[in-house]
């Protein structure tokens, strides 16, 4: 597992990709596998990462073989976190 800087930045990789890929659509999910392969995230990271986000109520896991995150899916909670980093930043 990497050090602090690179779970957050893991974790905030994660976010966008999902929030692009919902494009505010709670419902849609993403592939974990493909999640893992487009950000370059080790398999290890890419589960401890969700495990922190769902732990925030940001995202929902469906979990595969060895605890590996096949479908991950933003929450309201996440879409709106998401959001409110989006306005700070302009």
């Amino acid at each position: 597992m990497g050090i602090l800087r690179e779970r957050k930045t893991y974790r905030e990789k994660i976010m966008r990709a999902l929030y692009q890929a919902a494009e505010g659509n709670r419902l849609l999910g993403v592939d974990g596998a493909k999640l893992r392969t487009d950000l370059g995230i080790p398999e290890r990271d890419l589960a401890a990462a969700c495990t922190y986000l769902a732990g925030k109520s940001w995202v929902v896991v469906d979990w595969g073989r060895g605890d590996t995150p096949a479908r991950i899916t933003l929450t309201h909670q996440g879409i709106r976190q998401m959001e409110t980093e989006e306005k700070e930043r302009d």
